[in-house]
Order: structure tokens, then sequence, then C-alpha cells
């Protein structure tokens, strides 16, 4: 059986920690280090390494640490023990067993990880899934993703059609930008006040800054019409897949046709050679409710289903592991 050492992240890995996020095949931007730390006053790193016994790099976990319980990070909308392709399953449940090892000596009881959806792996990836079931980790939460999957035959729905031909009679006009501002001032932290009494989980200073850092993921597509902004999407982009961060739009200025025309632009035009195209949830209340008409606006553009689950781990099952390897 393999040795495995595991360390706690610190600033002089870096390097190490992003080259390996690079060639992994379960990791986004969103796991580089430039991204990670752009909020890491809220939160108490505990980011690991997995070092073979050659001290090769074999896995990172990205985490943070509240109390007794240690998140693959709360900052980040996915995330779990990274790897690359060539890494195997059996290597993978030792790597594992050796994190939850270094936890339990840690005084940490548990582990909660929110899965990297399945659209996001370069190679398959649902290792973590199988260790859940193996140490019957408790699923705490199910969330929903509306994705379309561009390389099949989806179809617009005939109402989305329709408002989408009503929408280019308006004669909106779509731009990329790279100021934040319009967007954040005018449109979504209005409405997401009036709406939700809530804000942006991005200030307009954070979005900027990760804008900076991450030029070619971060896009900001704004729909203005006589001059004015009257809705916006803020896309992350990855090797395989479109995200809609935030979508949002001034009912009185742009109707709802503004929105259909800007996502039917991006989904036929600008993003047609990606694999998918994910709006996201739709899920409140921990996943077990859904904003019905959100949802059905998402699925008249031809999104359907995939989920992501998140698990919490008992640290101190991690002698459970021994024995699967016959």
């Amino acid at each position: 059986m393999k040795i495995y050492q595991v360390k706690k992240y610190e600033k002089e890995n870096k390097k190490l920690w992003n080259e390996f996020v690079r060639k992994a095949k379960n990791a986004t931007f969103l796991f580089y280090r430039d991204f990670m730390e752009y909020h890491q006053d809220r939160f108490e790193d505990f980011s690991l390494l997995i070092f073979d016994e050659k001290e090769n790099i074999k896995a990172i976990l990205p985490a943070n640490r509240v109390g007794d319980t240690v998140f693959s990070h709360q900052g980040l909308t996915y995330g779990g023990l990274v790897i690359d392709e060539k890494t195997k399953l059996s290597d993978v449940i030792m790597i594992f067993e050796a994190v939850l090892k270094f936890l339990l000596k840690s005084d940490t009881a548990f582990l909660e990880i929110k899965i990297l959806p399945s659209i996001y792996e370069r190679f398959p990836a649902d290792e973590l899934e199988y260790l859940a079931f193996l140490l019957n980790a408790k699923l705490i939460r199910r969330d929903t993703l509306s994705v379309i999957d561009l390389n099949s035959d989806f179809k617009f729905s005939q109402t989305r059609k329709q408002e989408i031909s009503k929408g280019k009679i308006e004669e909106f006009e779509i731009k990329e930008v790279d100021d934040f501002s319009d967007f954040w001032d005018k449109v979504l932290i209005p409405n997401l006040k009036e709406k939700h009494q809530s804000k942006p989980v991005h200030s307009l200073e954070e979005i900027t800054l990760l804008k900076s850092r991450f030029p070619k993921n971060i896009r900001q597509f704004n729909v203005y019409k006589n001059n004015k902004i009257v809705a916006g999407t803020t896309v992350f982009e990855t090797e395989k897949v479109v995200h809609s961060q935030y979508i949002s739009g001034n009912k009185v200025l742009g109707k709802l046709e503004s929105l259909d025309v800007l996502h039917d632009y991006l989904i036929s035009n600008v993003f047609a050679t990606k694999a998918y195209f994910d709006f996201g949830i739709s899920n409140e209340n921990q996943g077990k409710n859904i904003n019905y008409g959100l949802l059905f606006w998402k699925e008249s553009f031809g999104a359907r289903t995939i989920t992501q689950s998140f698990y919490r781990f008992e640290t101190k099952k991690y002698e459970e592991l021994n024995s699967i390897l016959l």
C-alpha cells in the first residue's frame, strides 16, 4: 500500500499549487490561488496538499475551516479533492484516507464537500461520489443546475422564440464591456435589493479585481436601449462550460425580452462552440425548493437538469477505507 503525506497550504506553495490546478482533470480557474484569496479575510484557509513517498504532489483540497469542520471551500461554487488524470481509483481511496486521518489529528470532526458538477470535468472524476457511498457520508444538500448541452439537438420553446422575436424589434444593443459598474450599480444591486433583500456575492470592487486577474474567464455582456443599460449577465467561462454567474434585467426599461435576446446571442453565437451552457441553480431553502418561474425560463432555452451534491464526511471513519481494496 502506498503512503501519502498531507500538508497544509503555505504561501510558498502557491506556484506548486497553481501548476497542479492547471493540469488537473477536475479543476477550473476558481481553484487558482489568485481567485481563492480575493476574499481571504472572510475565511480561515485550511487548504491541503497531498504528496506521495517521492514527494510528488498527487492531489490538493481547496478548503477553509470553521470550528470542528473543514469545508471544500465555502467561498467557491464547487470543490472537493482535485487530482490529475493519471491518478487511479485505488490511489484516490488511499489519498482520501490520508486526508481524513490528517484532519482527525487536527481536531477536525467533519469534512463537508460540495461536489464539482460533472460537466466541468476534463476526465471522468466521480471518485468522491463512490467514497461518499463507502463511508456512508451524509447527503446534506442537493442542488439542480439547468444546463444546455450545446452539442445536442436542443431547441428553444415556441414561447421563447416569440419573446426573442419581440425583443429584436426593440433593437436592443448588446455589448461586451470590461467595466462592471453600470450593471452592478444600475441593474444587479437594485434588483437583488428589491426582490430578495440581498446583495451580489461579489462586490463591484471584487468582481473588478477578479476580472483583472482572469480577463479571459470573467466576461460581462450588457444590453442597452437608447444608450441606457437595461440588462446584463456576468459570465464565468471555463474550458468546457459557460456559466451565467449573474443574470438581471430592468423590467421597466428593457422588458423581459432584453434577457431573452441577450441569451439567444450568447448561446447561438458567442459560445456556440462550447460543450455546455450552465444557467446555474434555481434552488432555494438549501436545495429543497425551486423558483418555478426562473426554472421555467431557463428550461425554455432547452436547458435540462444535472445535480450537485453536498456531503458531510466523518473524519473518524478513515480506517474503514483500509479494507476496501482486496
